[in-house]
């Protein structure tokens, strides 16, 4: 099965064709100005943050991948910075061909050229086929995680 992917391109501007489509496709629930803004802080640090879009031989945006360095604790790591996969998403059509493997790859290139020597990354407990994704391009699992927060009343006077 051939992949689908032709290019791999970093993006260097919020106006990087396909990458706000892609965008509202994985996180539907922000508007496209807040996705736009958000790029442009992006590509504005392009030393913490790298974004890569994969293109076909038609030049069709058919995936993404966005990636940050973190300095922060990052759970199941022992090193710093980190790497981190932020979002990663496929069109449909074009999943299972490679494409976020290929993505992926992208991301450790960047990250072993900011003197990374772990990715990580994160999904719902519940999101099953992004287990089996992380899975499949060489992810290793280190941990399960359950938030809590407790709303903490206003002092009295």
């Amino acid at each position: 099965m051939s992949s689908p992917v032709s290019l791999i391109e970093r993006c260097t501007s919020a106006e990087q064709p396909g990458w706000l489509r892609l965008g509202q496709a994985l996180w539907p629930d922000d508007s496209p100005e807040q996705h736009l803004a958000e790029m442009a802080s992006f590509c504005a640090n392009p030393e913490r943050y790298a974004q890569f879009i994969a293109y076909s031989s038609s030049r069709d945006p058919v995936g993404f991948v966005e990636a940050a360095l973190r300095t922060d604790y990052v759970n199941g790591t022992a090193s710093s910075p980190v790497a981190f996969v932020e979002g990663i998403y496929v069109i449909p059509a074009a999943r299972r061909k490679g494409v976020a493997a290929a993505l992926i790859d992208a991301v450790e290139h960047w990250a072993r050229s900011r003197g990374c020597t772990e990715l990580a990354s994160d999904a719902l407990l519940e999101n099953q086929s992004s287990h089996s994704f992380h899975r499949a391009v060489g992810f290793e699992e280190t941990g399960r995680v359950v938030y809590f927060r407790k709303a903490l009343r206003p002092q009295k006077r």
